[in-house]
């Protein structure tokens, strides 16, 4: 099987890149692909967004209806990952199925969404947190309750950057983005993949060991 993988932006892709390897076979390939931003899905799912942005739900019906065409026969699947933010899962995710639906012929395309940030899926670890990070705040983190809407990459970094979030903020959101892909860089190598306790992160573990080929 071949997994194409689109995820929001490069903390996604630095997380991935080791988390990926850390599940598939062999037998399996894949490619993830970041982009700049989730952005939102179109209006009547007409695209009207400029493709060179790169923001992912924005293109999402062009890159959809590209894959059904292109991948007609071909034993590949998509899996988009983004982050929940402050949208309603049930709503996002019938958003999400509608679109797919929208498009003829569409491909295999499963939705992997992290709730509230893909930092969840960092902090469904704490043993790994604490690993990469040494001197993190373990009353924070041993406090976050998995998958809550709390301000996830908030609680990360009062809990492993010096300042804390607010300091943090201080340096600009492009600061921000580097610092969540250090996260996701440090922790992942730490994680144990049977030991989660994101419902999240352990939908998309299962839904890629599901599809994976077989093995001999």
């Amino acid at each position: 099987m071949h997994f194409e993988i689109l995820v929001e932006d490069q903390s996604g892709k630095k997380a991935l890149d080791t988390l990926i390897p850390m599940i598939l076979s062999n037998s399996d390939t894949y490619k993830i692909i970041p982009y700049k931003g989730v952005g939102r899905i179109p209006k009547k799912l007409k695209v009207t967004a400029d493709a060179s942005k790169r923001i992912l739900l924005d293109n999402l019906p062009r890159l959809l209806k590209g894959y059904g065409k292109a991948w007609h026969n071909f034993n590949a699947v998509i899996i988009v990952v983004c982050d929940l933010d402050d949208k309603c899962l049930k709503s996002f995710r019938e958003q999400l199925l509608n679109l797919l639906n929208s498009c003829d012929p569409h491909p295999e395309t499963h939705f992997c969404i992290a709730i509230e940030e893909g930092e969840a899926w960092l902090l469904g670890d704490i043993t790994a947190v604490k690993k990469a990070y040494p001197k993190a705040k373990i009353n924070i983190i041993e406090a976050y309750r998995a998958d809550s809407v709390c301000g996830t990459w908030e609680l990360l970094a009062d809990a492993v950057y010096p300042g804390g979030s607010q300091q943090l903020l201080k340096q600009g959101w492009q600061a921000v983005g580097a610092e969540k892909s250090a996260w996701a860089e440090r922790i992942t190598p730490h994680m144990d993949l049977t030991h989660n306790a994101s419902p999240s992160f352990n939908y998309f573990l299962e839904k890629i060991q599901r599809l994976m080929t077989p093995q001999l």
